[in-house]
């Protein structure tokens, strides 16, 4: 086992700069194609003048697209495991452009959710399949390579706001048409990669023997406390990130009588750290184990959430750069850490993560925008700011990252 994971590490210079270009497209194509959904919450203001929109309503749009976006990602992984669909990467950026003509022209809030449904739909062809392209590409180094992956579509949900400042509320709705041009980009270079998978298919079944015939049996009850423990602190994680993600704009809006374009900077900064946040976490749970990773990012962050409704605008700002940073560092180790509990299922596992990240966040929007319409929207920060204090369960995770920051000796 270990000569197999040396050597995994030291493969041929060939093989790694082949890796760095497949890990560089992939992330390229995942920032595009959270940057194109990321206009969604961005045009809330927009939307909600448009169309006089109460916040359950504008929470509603939110969870139509994250439970299309997550119900249907575990059962693609599931599928793609056994029946591997290199070019379905091109098709959910399809889904994704369809989406994006819809929305720009929809006559009626009933045609705005038939439009974030097809984006959604587009998330759940494109995440299992991108990430594991991104293990595939990876050389040994699953933190980091899912870093890579995964920083690329939070830097591309940074720049969401930026486009929708710029672009959007300008030129109004109509102009997200234009963006179908950037999808378009995204399916080429979607294509060229599937082309490259295509070649791995055979490696990738041969590798999948050899752990089989290497690995132990893996029991369902073994895993499924660590299993349960990794969906708490995901519902603490994601319904937190849904309070910043869809209401951050209307709280800066009410607490500091800020304009629409400078709230959207503010959120942008949030957005910021979360991308910084990201790339850091797999390198470093690769180097001390992703259960003190996991641990530090998500019980670490809770000072600054329980500070956050208590400070001015001008502490505002530091504050949510720190939560996004800490907050995000987590989802790259969670990722590789249950990859690690059911090794050969890769499409499965990271399709129900990306899943459960997307649903938690809907049914979190869904939640809090009901909450922000009885209580108002200072109210969602109190509550939601003990949210991760659930990160102390993660002392309970059993330590699977020992083995990966161990240094190979020998050859």
């Amino acid at each position: 086992m270990k000569t197999s994971a040396c050597t995994v590490k030291t493969s041929p210079a060939g093989a790694e700069r082949i890796g760095i270009k497949v890990l560089g497209a992939i992330s390229i194509s995942h920032f595009i194609n959270d940057m194109l959904q990321s206009l969604i919450p961005a045009i809330y203001p927009q939307l909600k003048d448009t169309f006089s929109l109460s916040f359950t309503q504008i929470g509603l749009i939110t969870l139509t697209y994250q439970i299309t976006a997550s119900l249907l990602q575990p059962a693609v992984g599931l599928y793609t495991d056994h029946y591997p669909k290199p070019y379905s990467l091109s098709i959910g950026m399809g889904c994704t452009l369809l989406g994006l003509l819809a929305l720009s022209l929809a006559p009626s809030y009933g045609i705005l959710l038939v439009a974030v449904g097809l984006v959604g739909m587009g998330s759940s062809i494109f995440h299992p399949e991108s990430s594991r392209v991104a293990r595939l590409a990876s050389a040994g180094q699953y933190g980091l390579a899912q870093s890579i992956f995964q920083v690329g579509g939070n830097a591309g949900t940074a720049m969401g706001p930026l486009l929708a400042v710029l672009v959007v509320i300008p030129q109004g709705r109509h102009s997200i048409a234009w963006f179908s041009l950037v999808a378009l980009l995204a399916i080429m270079i979607l294509w060229r990669v599937g082309g490259w998978y295509k070649q791995k298919q055979l490696q990738e079944k041969r590798a999948k023997k050899a752990a089989m015939a290497t690995q132990p049996d893996i029991r369902v009850r073994a895993a499924a406390w660590p299993m349960l423990i990794l969906l708490v602190l995901m519902f603490s994680k994601f319904f937190y990130l849904a309070s910043l993600n869809s209401y951050f704009i209307f709280y800066l809006i009410s607490k500091f009588n800020l304009s629409v374009r400078s709230a959207q900077i503010h959120l942008f900064v949030f957005l910021f750290g979360a991308a910084l946040g990201t790339i850091m976490g797999g390198p470093v749970g690769d180097r001390i184990g992703r259960k003190r990773v996991i641990w530090w990012s998500i019980l670490g962050v809770a000072p600054f959430t329980l500070l956050l409704p208590y400070v001015n605008l001008f502490w505002t700002g530091p504050l949510t750069f720190i939560i996004g940073l800490l907050l995000a560092s987590a989802f790259p180790a969670i990722v590789v850490y249950a990859q690690e509990l059911f090794p050969g299922k890769v499409g499965m596992v990271s399709g129900l993560f990306f899943g459960l990240a997307f649903g938690m966040a809907g049914i979190g929007a869904a939640v809090l925008g009901k909450l922000a319409d009885i209580h108002g929207i200072n109210y969602v920060y109190h509550l939601c700011s003990f949210l991760p204090l659930l990160g102390c369960l993660a002392a309970f995770l059993p330590d699977k990252g020992a083995a990966a920051r161990k240094p190979c000796k020998g050859g």
